[in-house]
């Protein structure tokens, strides 16, 4: 399964939680697939899914799901000792590991080679890691909505992606029906 497929097949689970998605193509595919106010898209600052994600959790008490990729994940190694350090048993962080940076062309990340990020993850503190293929994740993201415990899910799967066009909202809607959503 390619990340455009693992997001098909959670979508309909994601629709009762807070989202905030990755930047480039994961926004673009569930902006497609399945498009929510209570969806966050990040259309800039690589990286910060997550760090957004547990900020918002720790803001209020509604689950909040951060679908992060290997490549961001990399890009801000800060962010796992954070989720550690500040637990919101509210928040889940789901990183889609497809071994590749998809959004620029399927250069290869470290994940895809030797370093485990559910084994950085585990040593930054974080106490519920699940590794898990990508035909499991939609189980193992329920099961981790439903202990109510933070979560973070690293979901393996292939590298692909599919042709779709951009995200032609204006940021300032997308920031504006999710804010209403945090707030209802």
């Amino acid at each position: 399964m390619i990340r455009s497929e693992v997001l098909r097949e959670i979508a309909p689970i994601l629709r009762d939680q807070l989202v905030v998605c990755n930047i480039g193509l994961p926004s673009q595919e569930l902006h497609m697939i399945d498009d929510q106010p209570t969806n966050f898209y990040m259309l800039g600052t690589m990286g910060l899914a997550s760090s957004i994600g547990l900020g918002v959790a720790l803001a209020q008490d509604k689950t909040v799901i951060s679908i992060d990729g290997d490549g961001s994940v990399l890009t801000n190694f800060g962010t796992l000792p954070t989720i550690a350090n500040n637990v919101a048993d509210n928040f889940i962080l789901l990183i889609i590991d497809n071994g590749s940076y998809g959004s620029t062309g399927d250069q290869p990340t470290y994940a895809g080679k030797k370093t485990s990020l559910a084994a950085v993850a585990q040593a930054c503190g974080c106490e519920n890691v699940v590794e898990c293929q990508a035909a499991d994740t939609g189980q193992v993201l329920q099961a981790a909505i439903d202990s109510r415990k933070m979560t973070v899910i690293v979901c393996k799967c292939e590298s692909g992606n599919i042709k779709l066009p951009v995200i032609t909202k204006d940021p300032v809607v997308i920031r504006d029906r999710f804010m209403q959503a945090v707030a209802s």
